[in-house]
C-alpha cells in the first residue's frame, strides 16, 4: 500500500510517499511569480496621473502557473493508493478541486483536505505517518 500525503503552498509542495513502512519526501518548487502592484501617481500631488495596473493580466498568468505546478504534483503522485492533500491558505482546496476536475482517478483516492499550518521537513513527516496510522 502506497500512502501519500502533500503539503502545498503558493511555493512549494512537500510530497510525503510511505510504502512498506519506507517515507520518502520530494519538494517541488511551484515557480509562481508574486504580485507586487507597482501602480499609483508618480507624484506627490493629489490628481497626479495614474498608472494602469492590469490585474486580469496577471491573475490570467498566474492560473495558469498553477495549472503547471498542479501538473507536475500529479506526475509525482499518480500511481499512489491514498491521498490526504494539506497546507496553509488556499493552496490545497485549489489541488483539490483541479483534481476533481481533471484527475477524476487520483481524486477518488483522497482521505482528506486539511488546512494546517507552515511546517518544517519533519513535521511534514510525523503529521502524514499520524494521519495514515489514524485512519
Amino acid at each position: 500500500m502506497k500512502n501519500t500525503g502533500v503539503w502545498l503552498d503558493k511555493n512549494k509542495a512537500l510530497i510525503v510517499t510511505i510504502e512498506n513502512s519506507t517515507e520518502t519526501l520530494n519538494t517541488i518548487d511551484s515557480n509562481i511569480e508574486h504580485y507586487h502592484i507597482h501602480g499609483g501617481s508618480g507624484t506627490k500631488f493629489k490628481g497626479g496621473p495614474q498608472d494602469v495596473i492590469q490585474d486580469s493580466k496577471y491573475l490570467e498568468r498566474e492560473k495558469h502557473q498553477f495549472k503547471e505546478y498542479f501538473k507536475n504534483i500529479v506526475s509525482e503522485i499518480k500511481d499512489t493508493d491514498a491521498l490526504v492533500i494539506f497546507g496553509p491558505a488556499e493552496t490545497n482546496i485549489k489541488f483539490s478541486k483541479e483534481l476533481q476536475k481533471n484527475y477524476s482517478e487520483l481524486n477518488t483516492k483522497i482521505k482528506g483536505v486539511e488546512k494546517v499550518d507552515s511546517m518544517t521537513d519533519n513535521q511534514v513527516k510525523s503529521w502524514v505517518r499520524n494521519f495514515f496510522l489514524s485512519n
